[in-house]
């Protein structure tokens, strides 16, 4: 989910069949008894893989944080008010934090939360994870150069639930809130261990004087990251199968603090949950378990839901009976399910996906070509989003146009970014091609022409006899992405820019669509299309430095802009507004924006109350969900 930005796949929209293990529950009928269980219908090909909270790019998305960890392990600080990307007060560790006059320091203040095994939550849980961050800073994706821990001078527990920040300068008290607290979760001193069974705290990374103990803070890295299936020294051999089979009954695992702790979990995605009886949170399940059935289409789950065998899923795009009047509000539901009411969501996010500007692709000539505005130009002016949303989502979505969302209705937007500053114009998009030295071939290739660096010569490094020709991976997670990628790899065509497009599964492209250097191995890889671009959470404020920044954890394609840079800096530490900064970025294209569709259009059974309002962050918070 990047402010921390997290990778996420849409569940709107292609052929299999449900990947059964779970029993499901059934819906309630007249005279039925009251149900105790309650089942969610995953993403296709979208499955949690990922356990630590403390994880890389790689493994950075929805459906790892919001929709699995975060059930059992609480951030410090929860936001997702209502239907709003606010900080949530009543569920958050720690009560709102106290800034120093001068802005330098900050103060947090826990609340009084219990670990499952009977431990309190403690500042000390707080220190671990940070003396991890500076232990391990690139093996977090959320962090971005300059911001914590590069923006700390120390910590001090005053208190077993009070602790202090101290900063190297004054900042933006609100980003420090959105993008930085936003981004802790406590652990549990069962967690600082290097071996199994090991004494709780004898890893030596949590009570002690912050950044002191990096050896022994990459040495429980290591250890707990290995036993989610990722072994940071051999990041290409990962093995998570056997990691998957010991998530439900590991000892560490189960010291939870959040409101549900694991039952069962398996390599396929199916995962069921039982509540946490030590939960110490305002909202307490009333479920006996909540169960997350995985699909590899939707067909699948669509008939799974009309035949009553999951209580909340959603209606794929291909299902759709009636266009959407209002994108937010939706049309009429599918005749099928009269036994469910229908729910949009939009997530607090933006759709892109990006270029690799270190690729060695094409010939070794990728990078250089994306590293040409002119040429994002013409391949952006070749978007009809407006088109997009009409007719391959039957009208449930908005544009994304920059860096900020323009929904939900937020006074972050720009008037630029809301007006398209790259409309669709094929004529405009040949015009830049053939002005800079390439030959135009409309449904075959472009070569340059003209090689050099002149304004009419095709660019730095890229020789002549160089093509247009470009592969892009996207996820098969819904049709809504592969529709679009057809039509996409249509229009490029007309003016000669050849695009071949190969699905993948969700986790296969986030997971080659990280920064690289150029020339190194695993470089090659060109565009990535992970199908519905990022939610802003952990970092809520959507300044950009995690995904735009330069050298930032989360910056897929390695973009790279000194007056970017500036203009983020200004954000994070002043009170600057954002507008300087994404009308720049709308303009430069650090990536292909795309069609921002319905998250989800989700299906709520009638006689389950609680899954509304549903979280701009697609967060699942079943303990709110009650049987009527």
């Amino acid at each position: 989910m990047k402010g921390h930005l997290k990778r996420f796949a849409l569940a709107a929209v292609a052929a299999g069949t449900l990947l059964t293990g779970l029993a499901l529950a059934a819906p309630t009928t007249s005279g039925a008894a009251t149900p105790t269980t309650a089942t969610w219908a995953e993403t296709p090909n979208a499955t949690p893989n990922y356990i630590f909270p403390y994880m890389s790019l790689a493994f950075f998305s929805v459906a790892n944080i919001n929709q699995f960890q975060e059930l059992m392990y609480r951030p410090l600080y929860w936001f997702g008010l209502g239907a709003t990307p606010a900080l949530n007060p009543s569920l958050s560790l720690a009560t709102a934090p106290k800034y120093a006059a001068d802005g330098k320091s900050v103060t947090i203040n826990l609340k009084t939360y219990k670990w499952s095994n009977g431990e309190s939550v403690t500042a000390g849980d707080v220190m671990f994870w940070m003396n991890m961050m500076h232990a391990q800073k690139a093996g977090f994706a959320g962090y971005a150069p300059g911001t914590m821990p590069d923006n700390l001078t120390g910590i001090t527990i005053n208190s077993p639930t009070q602790i202090t920040f101290n900063l190297t300068s004054s900042v933006n008290n609100y980003w420090f809130t959105y993008n930085q607290l936003s981004e802790i979760t406590p652990m549990p001193a069962a967690w600082d261990i290097t071996a199994l069974n090991a004494a709780a705290g004898s890893g030596g990374c949590s009570m002690t004087t912050y950044g002191t103990t990096d050896t022994q803070c990459t040495a429980v890295y290591d250890f707990l990251s290995k036993q989610s299936g990722y072994n940071p020294a051999n990041p290409g051999s990962t093995d998570t199968s056997n990691a998957f089979s010991t998530y439900a009954t590991s000892p560490i695992w189960h010291v939870v603090d959040g409101p549900w702790t694991l039952q069962t979990f398996d390599a396929s995605g199916n995962i069921s949950f039982v509540p946490n009886p030590s939960y110490s949170g305002p909202v307490k399940p009333t479920l006996t378990k909540f169960t997350e059935v995985p699909f590899t289409s939707e067909p699948a789950e669509f008939n799974a839901l009309a035949g009553g065998n999951i209580n909340v899923g959603f209606l794929p795009a291909s299902d759709i009976t009636t266009p959407a009047t209002n994108a937010l509000k939706g049309g009429k539901n599918n005749p099928r399910l009269t036994n469910f009411n229908i729910a949009p969501l939009y997530t607090w996010s933006i759709n892109y996906f990006p270029y690799n500007f270190n690729s060695t692709g094409d010939n070794g000539n990728a990078g250089k070509i994306f590293s040409q505005l002119y040429v994002r130009q013409a391949i952006q002016d070749l978007v009809n989003q407006p088109l997009y949303i009409s007719k391959v989502s039957h009208g449930y979505g908005v544009g994304t146009y920059g860096p900020v969302p323009t929904t939900p209705a937020n006074s972050f937007a720009s008037t630029l970014e809301k007006d398209n500053p790259y409309k669709y114009d094929p004529s405009k998009a040949k015009s830049l091609l053939s002005s800079h030295g390439w030959k135009i071939v409309p449904g075959g290739t472009d070569t340059c022409a003209k090689a050099g660096t002149a304004s009419n010569e095709c660019g730095a490094g890229i020789p002549k006899g160089a093509q247009l020709s470009f592969n892009i991976q996207f996820a098969n997670t819904s049709s809504l992405v592969t529709n679009t990628m057809t039509a996409e790899k249509s229009s490029w065509s007309t003016e000669g820019i050849n695009v071949k497009i190969s699905p993948a599964s969700f986790d296969t492209v986030i997971g080659a669509a990280v920064p690289c250097a150029a020339g190194s191995a695993g470089c090659g890889w060109e565009l990535q299309n992970w199908g519905a671009g990022w939610v802003y959470a952990p970092d809520y404020y959507p300044t950009g430095e995690e995904i735009f920044e330069t050298g930032a954890g989360s910056n897929s394609g390695s973009y790279s802009d000194k007056k970017d840079d500036t203009l983020i800096k200004a954000t994070d530490d002043t009170n600057a507004t954002l507008t300087t900064w994404e009308n720049y970025l709308a303009e430069q294209l650090p990536v292909i924006w795309q069609p921002n569709y319905v998250t989800s259009i989700t299906e709520i059974q009638k006689n389950l109350s609680g899954v509304t309002p549903q979280s701009v962050y697609w967060a699942l918070n079943p303990e709110n969900w009650r049987w009527k």
